[in-house]
């Protein structure tokens, strides 16, 4: 599934941070993730206490 910015996600399993599996976030990206980002999806607005994740679109459920 190809996701946009702004789009609100459930965080199913997260690699990089797993206080934030079971949380929902926003996606931040503008653009499908690339190289740069080992092709995940920056993660934002998950909890006050958990900065932007970072997470594959297999890890990810639309919300």
């Amino acid at each position: 599934m190809a996701f946009k910015a702004g789009d609100r996600v459930l965080i199913a399993s997260c690699e990089d941070d797993p206080r934030a599996v079971g949380k929902t976030g926003r996606i931040l990206d503008e653009v499908p993730p690339g190289p740069r980002t080992v092709g995940r999806w920056t993660v934002h607005r998950i909890s006050p206490l958990i900065g932007p994740v970072l997470c594959h679109t297999h890890e990810l459920r639309a919300a």
